[in-house]
């Protein structure tokens, strides 16, 4: 028997060895150059089976049109009525070009009758969280803005909070036969929020009150063992291995006449929309809390007090008028004239930082707002979305200040806020955040 041993050295001298079947033996295993040079490249077969075929189909309504040709798939039934829906969004209809060079349909133009189908279109054919995607790309690429003033529109459109914020920045432009079915949906994403993050703020901040409320005669389930073991370190007995407290240390239960004093600073900028709708919410959260004194102002170069509508967060939202200039300085110096226990006070600013009024006084309210005891929180987006375009120079002298600027999630809000109250480090979810 000869043992056949593999061998990647060419060998000019031999000669080229003729074409072979997988199932002809090799007389060695030696590659020539001239069969190299001459054997044409290996075609690829396309892959077959239930999973390609998937794969193909999903890859044929991304592409869409034209560009998507060479996948082969066609598209019927279901799945044609979506590629339709995506191309009218996508496709030459839009104002970015994109899916195909031969669109099947030619956008939605403005005719409210084609709007309202594709809405219902892309609602039966998507889930939720692909509508309002989508809804916001139509409203951006296609202009569908004006149509959101009408009625039938509104009542087609899948709610959000980005709706909502297009529906404000709207607001002055709106007809009277528009404002009652767009109060409605604003109300219906207002109470779902409300619904999300209500609970959860009142139960952290109602701890976080108690806590503030230190005393020396605390009852068992209140004590801070921490504090009261450190405290009573000298009263160690090492013959018992065990601490005898002199004196207890704990939290007390906040009374009603015991508060704290909060106020929402909000910025108008187009920007911060969403930002503007969750902390409408808070603000009626917090507002709905005894143990709390809160007050919210929004601005752009005018500033605007709606702390007496905090009761209905929908009359706040309709208070606002996103848009404008910005003067946070002013702003800061209106809260600043509010505020009468500074170190029972904070105040959370709201904005994007891009100061149209005078920097250096802003930055100095902030520095003798912390000097006198406020808690001061700077947030660049209270939103799911993360932080949007932001001046870093101002937010690197806010951080200087010991206020650093940083986007926060609603979620992450309640413990931000009970940080504030308690006077302990705030919750930074991000260290490249802020500066």
């Amino acid at each position: 028997m000869t043992t056949n041993t593999t061998d990647t050295t060419p060998h000019p001298t031999h000669t080229p060895h003729p074409a072979h079947t997988p199932n002809e033996p090799h007389a060695a295993n030696t590659p020539s150059p001239t069969s190299t040079a001459s054997t044409p490249p290996p075609t690829r077969t396309p892959p077959s089976g239930p999973a390609s075929g998937e794969r193909l189909r999903r890859w044929r309504l991304v592409l869409g049109g034209d560009s998507a040709e060479s996948t082969g798939c066609t598209l019927t039934g279901r799945d044609a009525a979506m590629d339709g829906a995506l191309t009218a969004l996508y496709g030459d209809g839009g104002k970015q070009g994109g899916r195909g060079r031969n669109s099947r349909a030619a956008g939605l133009g403005a005719s409210a009758p084609s709007v309202a189908r594709w809405l219902g279109d892309i609602r039966t054919y998507f889930p939720s969280s692909v509508v309002q995607v989508m809804q916001r790309d139509a409203i951006d690429r296609l202009g569908l803005a004006a149509l959101l003033l009408e009625p039938e529109m509104l009542e087609a459109v899948e709610a959000d909070v980005h709706l909502v914020g297009t529906l404000l920045s709207l607001n002055k432009a709106m007809p009277e036969t528009t404002k009652e079915t767009a109060r409605a949906v604003v109300r219906k994403v207002v109470e779902d929020l409300e619904k999300r993050l209500a609970a959860r703020t009142r139960a952290t901040l109602t701890g976080a009150l108690d806590r503030s409320a230190k005393i020396d005669r605390p009852r068992h389930h209140d004590i801070d063992w921490d504090r009261t073991i450190r405290a009573n370190l000298k009263n160690y007995l090492p013959e018992y291995g065990t601490v005898v407290p002199e004196r207890l240390i704990g939290y007390g239960r906040a009374a009603r006449s015991v508060k704290k004093d909060v106020i929402l600073c909000i910025d108008q900028s187009g920007s911060m929309a969403a930002s503007i709708v969750y902390a409408s919410v808070f603000g009626a959260v917090l507002a709905s809390m005894r143990t709390l004194r809160t007050r919210l102002v929004v601005f752009d170069t005018a500033v605007v007090d709606l702390t007496d509508q905090l009761d209905d967060p929908v009359d706040v939202l309709f208070g606002t008028q996103l848009g404008g200039g910005t003067d946070i300085n002013r702003a800061l110096s209106y809260c600043q004239s509010r505020i009468t226990r500074p170190a029972d006070t904070v105040v959370v600013l709201i904005s994007d930082l891009y100061e149209g009024g005078i920097r250096n006084e802003m930055l100095k309210r902030v520095a003798a707002m912390k000097a006198s005891g406020v808690q001061f929180v700077t947030l660049l987006a209270l939103s799911d979305e993360g932080a949007p375009a932001y001046d870093r120079d101002h937010a690197a002298a806010l951080g200087a200040l010991g206020a650093p600027a940083f986007a926060c999630t609603p979620d992450l809000f309640p413990e931000v806020m009970a940080a504030a109250i308690e006077k302990r480090p705030l919750p930074v979810p991000d260290t490249d955040a802020h500066q």
